[in-house]
């Protein structure tokens, strides 16, 4: 099977790539570096000549009120491209909790990617996302300050991209979901113990302090970015960090 990867050469795109030629299948990275704009149009419609699907995983690059607009943009002429090349299966990356958390822009601009997929002429299927290991290290920098790190008791349920990776090019090579498809790591913390976890591990003597107003999570109510009915990833948060 041919694959069309948008944004495949990020932390995503570059596994999901790899990951689907191993599987055998076709799978061909696109992004900005190889000529490809999805917000211009550029190159869209050679990048899906031929491919049987397209799997976007290219990000906003703000998380503030203009997202909306990329993801519009982006999907508006990517399911056009796709539709005229005779596509078959569209693929998309979001977020567990996505649509529970409206008071955050990017969030209601991935829900926007979704219903725009969702109401577009291409089967489809939608792959959602618990948070990413990998960005720890960036929410806490969010809010550091000194010696001392704040951050909300929000529950976390943190999976290895290398696992999203996996599920994503699970998903490309099946037949359209049409629907969506939850997958999380196996363990839920507080996002401030997972911030003593993450100090301690490597050595770091700064203090968390957990305060429910701290940073982009404390907008989150509840325990909506956890899903323990999701398919569950094998990778534990120590064993990642080790």
């Amino acid at each position: 099977m041919k694959i069309a990867v948008i944004g495949g050469t990020g932390l995503i795109g570059s596994q999901v790539v790899t990951d689907l030629n191993a599987a055998g299948h076709e799978a061909v990275p696109h992004s900005k570096s190889t000529g490809v704009d999805v917000i211009s149009g550029q190159g869209l419609d050679e990048a899906v000549a031929g491919a049987d699907v397209v799997v976007n995983l290219t990000n906003s690059p703000t998380f503030d009120e203009a997202s909306p607009v990329f993801f519009q943009t982006s999907m508006d002429n990517l399911l056009a491209a796709a539709h005229k090349g005779g596509v078959g299966h569209f693929v998309i990356l979001s977020i567990v909790g996505a649509d529970q958390v409206p008071e955050l822009d990017y969030y209601k601009a991935k829900v926007l990617q979704e219903q725009i997929l969702a109401a577009g002429p291409v089967p489809y299927s939608i792959v959602r996302a618990t948070q990413f290991m990998e960005f720890m290290d960036a929410v806490m920098s969010w809010t550091a300050d000194g010696d001392t790190v704040r951050l909300p008791a929000t529950p976390i349920q943190p999976i290895a991209a290398k696992d999203v990776a996996n599920a994503v090019a699970q998903v490309a090579a099946g037949a359209p979901l049409n629907s969506i498809h939850n997958i999380a790591g196996p363990e839920i913390f507080s996002l401030d113990e997972l911030g003593r976890i993450t100090l301690s591990h490597k050595g770091d003597n700064r203090t968390v302090v957990t305060d429910p107003t701290a940073g982009m999570f404390a907008a989150v109510k509840g325990d909506v970015l956890t899903d323990e009915h999701a398919h569950l990833a094998p990778t534990r948060y120590t064993d990642w960090l080790s």
